[in-house]
């Protein structure tokens, strides 16, 4: 299965401190959800961070698809097909959800690409479409966050990165996002998501990584990882069997 971004053994950090990243290696492959969990400090977000050209690994390898991108920066990474969503909120509140969507297909020329791109993004998130002439800030946080969604989309992605995109949502709310994410994928996107909720998270995805201490502990399909009674008691919290699980 060919992978649209691919990080072999990463170092990574920040400043002189000790490396975040040990070694780290993931694959996403095309057109499936890849989530990495683990305790506070295992080094998901910098997983992203390297991923997105924020921050330079020590050592180690990334590509998209074929392509080497190590040495290169953010703007390199999104004209080569890598889209972060950002941790939080990001919206611009006082602008409509059209603006805040079109902004990020600030570097499509063809205005007849863009508005194909823009037909794409609110076909798959209907609350865009909805809501295409309002004020990003009327609208409640999991409505933001798939506005944030679309934007990411409108550069026809080879993979979205998604740092917590549940964070601060209600239990309704952090569904719908799911679904959305669920969504993306089925639209021709791969995901690498990043996101506390562990057990929602693997339920949603297709493969998992279990990131200690800076490298891959555990991975594999994601519906393995749930049913595995020692994974779940260290990673997961307490909770019942996933249905179609003893």
């Amino acid at each position: 299965m060919a992978s649209e971004l691919s990080l072999t053994d990463v170092v990574a950090g920040y400043g002189r401190a000790a490396p975040v990243l040990r070694g780290f290696d993931v694959e996403v492959p095309a057109g499936k959800i890849v989530c990495l969990v683990g305790p506070n400090g295992a080094g998901k977000s910098t997983v992203l961070k390297v991923a997105a050209g924020l921050l330079a690994p020590r050592e180690g390898a990334i590509r998209i698809g074929d392509r080497e991108v190590t040495r290169q920066g953010p703007q390199a990474r999104l004209a080569a097909g890598v889209s972060l969503v950002l941790q939080g909120h990001s919206v611009f509140r006082e602008m409509t959800v059209a603006e805040n969507v079109l902004l990020g297909g600030y570097t499509l020329r063809d205005k007849a690409v863009l508005a194909k791109r823009a037909a794409f993004v609110k076909e798959v998130f209907p609350v865009v479409a909805d809501r295409w002439g309002s004020l990003a800030g009327l609208l409640s946080g999991g409505q933001q966050k798939q506005v944030e969604f679309a934007r990411s989309m409108m550069v026809d992605p080879k993979v979205v990165l998604l740092d917590e995109p549940s964070m601060g949502l209600d239990p309704k709310a952090t569904s719908t996002i799911f679904d959305q994410v669920v969504r993306m994928r089925d639209a021709g996107t791969a995901v690498l998501l990043v996101e506390q909720n562990a057990r929602r998270a693997l339920e949603t995805a297709d493969l998992g990584c279990v990131l200690d201490l800076g490298r891959v502990h555990i991975s594999g399909p994601a519906r393995r990882l749930l049913a595995d009674p020692q994974l779940g008691e260290l990673y997961l919290g307490a909770s019942a069997p996933l249905k179609g699980h003893p």
